[in-house]
C-alpha cells in the first residue's frame, strides 16, 4: 500500500482539511488509531500556533490544550478544547481582549471546532474547585504555545490545589451517576462506546484518579508501581486500542461526532475494521460481540484498579478488616463494604470456594462488590472451572443455595456474569453472552435480558419493592418454592441464537439442569413447561379477546392448575418488563392481571357464563351509581340500548362512569366527549358518544395522532339505536411534553375532540411519519391477515408492521374509505413494532368477497409506504 504524503505548513482551512484527509486515509488502511489521534492533535497544535502568532499573542498570554486534546488523543470529529491563560494583571488582560476575540474567531473560520475558555490562573483554580468537570479537563492541561512561565504558574497552583482523595470520591460518584444514566449495563444493543459502562470513559477515569494521586500518567506507570499486573496491563492496552479504533471509525463513517454504536452503522463498522461475516453470524453481530467482551473486561478492570487506588489513598480505612460470620466462611473477610479473601491462591487450592464466594456475597448485606483480589483470583482460576468442577455435588448444592437466598441474588448473578463464572458453570449461558437480538423488541443482549428478568422476579420477593407490583409481590409471597421462578428466568431465553424455536430448544437445557441439581419430578415439570410456554400468556392477553369465555376456557386448559398459572403470570410480567422501557405500560399490566384473575376463576370451578358475568357487572355498576345519588330508573333508557358485549368488555367502574355522563343525553344530537385520568394509573381514558358514522374511528385517530397520543386500547361499541360509544386508553402527547400534566389537558381534549367530530370536512390526508433509525436498519415485512369468525358476524384483521407516527390513522382511513366498520381494536406496540388486532363488521365484507382482497392490498401498501 502506498503511504499518503504528509502536509506541512498548516496555516488555513484548506491545508488543515487536506492534512486531515491524508491522516484519515492512512488510518483506513492501517487501523493504527494511536497514530491517527496523535496526528490530529499535532495538526491542531500547528494551526493553533500559527493563528496565535498571527493575532500577536506570542508571549503575552498562554494557549493550553485541555481534555482529550490535552492528552494528545484527538478523534476525527471531537471538539478541540483549549484554555487561554491570561496574566493576573487586569489592565494587561483587558488590553489583550480584542486579540483573544480575534484568535477565537479565526479558529472557527479555519474549521477548528473549539471549546474555549479564557481565565487567569486564580480563576482556573476557583472554577476547578467548584466543578469536577473543569478540574478533570485541567488535569490534562498541555502547553501549546505562548508564555511558558504563565503555564508553569498554572501547573504549580493546580497541583497544590489538587486534593487526590476528594477528586477520587468525586470521580467515583460521577461514574456511578453516568453508569446509572446508561442503565448500569454495557449490554444495550446500541451502546455508547465512550460513556456506557465498559466504555472509554471508564478507562479514562482510571488514568485521571491515578494522575491526580501522582501514581502515574499511563497504565504502564501503574504496572511499574505494582497496581496493575502484567496480564491486566495487556488487557487494558488491548481493550483501549479496540475501543479507540471503534470510536475513530464511527466518527469517519458518520461524518460527525458519533459515539453510539447505532444499528445502521454496525455492519459498515465491521467492514471498516476488517471483520467478515461468519457462517453462523453476521459481521455486525461479530463486531458487537467483540465490543461486549471488551466492555465486560473494561468494567472489571475499572473496578479492580479503582479499588487498588482507593486502598492507597485511604490506607487506614483499607486496613479495617471484619470477619464474615457463618460456618464455612473462614476464608472470607470484609474491607469497607467489599468482600475479600484471606488467600489469593484460595481458588487454586479449593475450587469449590468459587461459588461459595457468591453465596457469601448474597448473604452479607454490607458488602457491595468483590475485591480486586477476588476478581484476579477468579480470572487465574478459570482453568479450574471445567466439567469436573461443574459436576461436583458441592458446587451444585452451592448454586441452588445461591438461588434460594432471601436477598442479594440478582447482584450475585450480575457479578457471576461479569467475572465469567456464570458462563463457565452453565455452558449454555456462555453461548448467549453478547448475543444480539434483532427483533426491535428487546434493547439488551440475550444474557443481559435474562439477568434483567431474573432481577425483576427477585424484586417481587423483596419487601422494599412491594409498592412497584403489589399484586405480584402478594402472589409470590404465597408461592411454594419461589426460587424456581428464578431458574425459569435464567433459562427462558437461554437457547436463543441456535436456530429454531428457542422456547422448545430451551426445554432440554432446563431438564438437564433440573436432573443434575436433584429437583423432583413436579418441580422439573413446572420449569420445563414455563420455559416452553413463557410467551403464551402475553400472546393471549395482547392478541385475543380476553372477555370471550372461550378464550379464557382454552387458556385455563393450557395452564392446567393455579400453580402453573401463577408461575407463568409472574414470569410473564418480569419478562415483558425486562425487554425494553418502551414495551411495558400500565395497560399491558392490566390485561395480564385481568387474564390471570379470569383464568383463576375458571380453574377454581367457575364456568365462564355470559349471563352471570352480565348480571355481576350490572349489579356492581348500580352500586357505584347509587353512591352518586343516581337512581336505577334514570339510566334505564340508556342501558336498554347497550348489548351484552358492552357489559362484558367494560369494568363496572367504567360502566358507572359512562352512565353518569350519558344517562340524560341518550338521544343527543351533539357529540359528547368525556375524559378522565386513566384508572390504570397512566395516561387518559377518553369516551366518545355520537351518532355513528362510517369515518368516526378515523376522525378520532386523526385527532389523537395529531397531538402525539399513543392509543393503547380502543373499545368500539354501537348501541341498538345507532350511536357509537367508544372508549380509548391513550398516553403520551406533545401537550404533556410541553410542561403540563394529564389532569391539565382533560378539558382541552374534551373541547377539541368534540370540535373535530362536529366538523364535517373530508378526512385529511395521512402524513405518515418517518421510520425510526432502528426500523430502517431491521425492516419488518408488513403483514395483513383477515379471516371471518365461526359465526360469520365479524372478520379478524391482524396487522404487523414497523411503528411510525400516523400508522393507525392511515389504517382507519383505508377502512373508512370502503365503509368497513370497526367493532373492537386491540393496539399492541412492541418497541419499534406494532401488532394490531381489529375486529371488523362483516356486513360489507361478507357480501363482497373481492372487497377483502382489495382491502388487504391497500392496507399492505399503506403499511409499507
Amino acid at each position: 500500500m502506498s503511504k499518503p504524503q504528509a502536509v506541512s505548513n498548516i496555516t488555513d482551512a484548506a491545508s488543515l482539511r487536506a492534512a486531515r484527509e491524508l491522516a484519515y486515509a492512512e488510518f483506513r488502511q492501517t487501523q493504527v488509531v494511536r497514530k491517527l489521534t496523535k496526528q490530529l492533535s499535532k495538526l491542531g497544535d500547528q494551526l493553533l500556533s500559527h493563528l496565535w502568532s498571527s493575532c500577536g499573542l506570542n508571549n503575552e498570554a498562554t494557549l493550553v490544550a485541555v481534555g482529550g486534546f490535552g492528552r494528545g488523543a484527538l478523534f476525527p470529529y471531537s471538539d478541540i478544547d483549549i484554555l487561554i491563560l491570561l496574566p493576573a494583571d487586569e489592565k494587561l488582560a483587558q488590553a489583550l481582549s480584542k486579540q483573544v476575540e480575534q484568535f477565537v474567531a479565526s479558529c472557527w473560520d479555519t474549521g477548528l471546532e473549539i471549546g474555549s475558555s479564557v481565565r487567569t490562573v486564580s480563576e482556573c483554580i476557583s472554577e476547578s474547585e467548584q466543578d469536577i468537570t473543569v478540574r478533570t479537563s485541567l488535569l490534562e492541561a498541555r502547553l501549546v504555545c505562548g508564555k511558558k512561565q504563565l503555564f508553569k504558574e498554572f501547573a504549580g497552583a493546580f497541583e497544590s490545589a489538587m486534593d487526590p482523595k476528594a477528586f477520587f470520591q468525586a470521580k467515583l460518584a460521577e461514574q456511578i451517576q453516568r453508569h446509572y444514566k446508561y442503565q448500569n449495563t454495557p449490554y444495550s444493543l446500541e451502546p455508547n462506546c465512550k460513556e456506557s459502562p465498559g466504555g472509554l470513559r471508564d478507562l479514562q477515569v482510571i488514568t485521571w484518579v491515578s494522575k491526580a494521586a501522582l501514581l502515574g500518567d499511563t497504565f504502564k506507570d501503574l504496572n511499574q508501581a505494582g497496581l496493575v499486573t502484567q496480564r491486566e496491563l495487556t488487557e487494558l492496552n488491548r481493550n483501549q486500542r479496540f475501543l479507540e479504533t471503534l470510536r475513530a471509525n464511527l466518527h469517519l463513517l458518520a461524518g460527525r461526532r458519533q459515539d453510539v454504536l447505532a444499528f445502521d452503522l454496525q455492519a459498515a463498522l465491521a467492514g471498516a475494521m476488517g471483520i467478515q461475516e461468519e457462517s453462523s453470524r453476521q459481521a455486525s453481530e461479530a463486531i458487537m460481540r467483540r465490543y461486549y467482551w471488551a466492555a465486560k473486561a473494561v468494567t472489571q478492570l475499572n473496578d479492580v484498579l479503582l479499588q487498588n487506588i482507593e486502598a492507597l489513598l485511604f490506607p487506614q480505612e483499607s486496613k479495617t478488616i471484619l470477619p464474615i460470620p457463618g460456618e464455612g466462611n473462614e476464608f472470607f473477610i470484609e474491607r469497607q463494604g467489599v468482600l475479600d479473601i484471606t488467600d489469593p491462591q484460595l481458588y487454586q487450592k479449593h475450587p469449590e470456594q468459587i461459588l461459595r464466594t457468591f453465596l457469601v456475597f448474597a448473604q452479607t448485606p454490607n458488602v457491595k462488590s468483590l475485591s480486586a483480589t477476588i476478581f484476579r483470583a477468579l480470572y487465574n482460576a478459570r482453568q479450574k472451572m471445567d466439567s469436573k468442577w461443574r459436576s461436583n455435588p458441592i458446587n451444585r448444592a452451592l448454586f441452588i443455595e445461591i438461588l434460594k437466598q432471601p436477598e442479594g441474588v440478582s447482584r450475585a448473578f450480575q457479578l457471576m456474569n461479569r467475572s465469567s463464572v456464570l458462563g463457565r458453570y452453565l455452558p449454555a449461558f456462555r453461548k448467549i453472552v453478547g448475543q444480539m437480538q434483532h427483533d426491535l423488541f428487546h434493547v439488551y443482549t440475550v444474557d443481559q435480558h435474562i439477568l434483567m428478568v431474573l432481577r425483576n422476579v427477585r424484586r417481587f420477593m423483596v419487601v422494599e419493592h412491594t409498592h412497584e407490583f403489589p399484586f405480584c409481590s402478594s402472589l409470590i409471597a404465597h408461592f411454594e418454592k419461589p426460587w424456581l421462578l428464578v431458574i425459569a428466568a435464567l433459562f427462558h431465553d437461554i437457547a436463543k441464537g441456535r436456530g429454531g424455536d428457542h422456547s422448545q430448544l430451551g426445554k432440554a437445557d432446563t431438564r438437564k439442569f433440573a436432573k443434575d441439581h436433584g429437583l423432583d419430578k413436579k418441580d422439573t415439570e413446572l420449569l420445563v413447561w414455563l420455559v416452553a410456554e413463557h410467551l403464551k400468556m402475553s400472546q393471549v392477553a395482547q392478541k385475543q379477546d380476553i372477555t370471550d369465555p372461550e378464550v379464557i376456557r382454552a387458556f385455563a386448559k393450557k395452564v392446567g392448575d393455579e400453580r402453573h398459572l401463577t408461575a407463568l403470570y409472574l414470569l410473564t410480567v418480569a419478562d415483558v418488563r425486562g425487554t425494553s422501557p418502551k414495551v411495558w405500560n400500565a395497560w399491558k399490566g392490566k390485561l395480564l392481571e385481568d387474564l390471570y384473575r379470569a383464568t383463576l376463576r375458571v380453574l377454581g370451578g367457575a364456568k365462564p357464563d355470559a349471563s352471570s358475568e352480565l348480571a355481576q357487572h350490572q349489579e356492581e355498576s348500580r352500586a357505584k351509581l347509587r353512591l352518586y345519588g343516581i337512581n336505577d330508573e334514570l339510566y334505564e333508557d340508556l342501558w336498554k340500548q347497550l348489548d351484552v358485549a358492552f357489559y362484558l368488555r367494560q369494568d363496572s367502574s367504567d360502566i358507572a362512569w359512562l352512565t353518569r355522563h350519558l344517562y340524560n343525553k341518550v338521544h343527543s344530537d351533539q357529540p359528547i366527549v368525556r375524559a378522565r385520568l386513566s384508572p390504570i394509573g397512566e395516561g387518559l381514558q377518553v369516551a366518545v358518544y355520537v351518532k355513528d358514522q362510517e369515518d368516526l374511528f378515523a376522525r378520532i385517530c386523526a385527532y389523537f395522532e395529531r397531538h402525539g397520543f399513543s392509543i393503547w386500547d380502543a373499545r368500539i361499541h354501537t348501541t341498538r339505536h345507532g350511536y357509537a360509544l367508544d372508549t380509548f386508553q391513550i398516553s403520551g402527547s406533545n401537550l404533556v411534553d410541553e410542561g403540563g400534566s394529564y389532569r391539565d389537558i382533560i378539558q382541552l381534549v374534551e373541547f377539541e375532540l368534540t370540535a373535530a367530530l362536529t366538523n364535517s370536512e373530508s378526512l385529511p390526508n395521512p402524513s405518515m411519519g418517518r421510520l425510526s433509525r432502528q426500523s430502517r436498519t431491521f425492516p419488518i415485512q408488513p403483514r395483513v391477515h383477515m379471516v371471518p369468525d365461526d359465526r360469520g358476524r365479524y372478520y379478524t384483521l391482524a396487522l404487523s408492521a414497523s411503528d411510525r407516527t400516523g400508522l393507525l390513522y392511515t389504517i382507519s382511513r383505508v377502512l373508512a374509505k370502503h365503509q368497513v366498520s370497526i367493532h373492537t381494536a386491540r393496539i399492541n406496540t412492541l418497541g419499534e413494532r406494532v401488532e394490531d388486532i381489529l375486529l371488523l363488521d362483516a356486513a360489507n365484507l361478507g357480501k363482497n368477497p373481492k372487497l377483502q382482497i382489495q382491502l388487504e392490498t391497500e392496507l399492505l401498501e399503506a403499511l409499507g409506504a
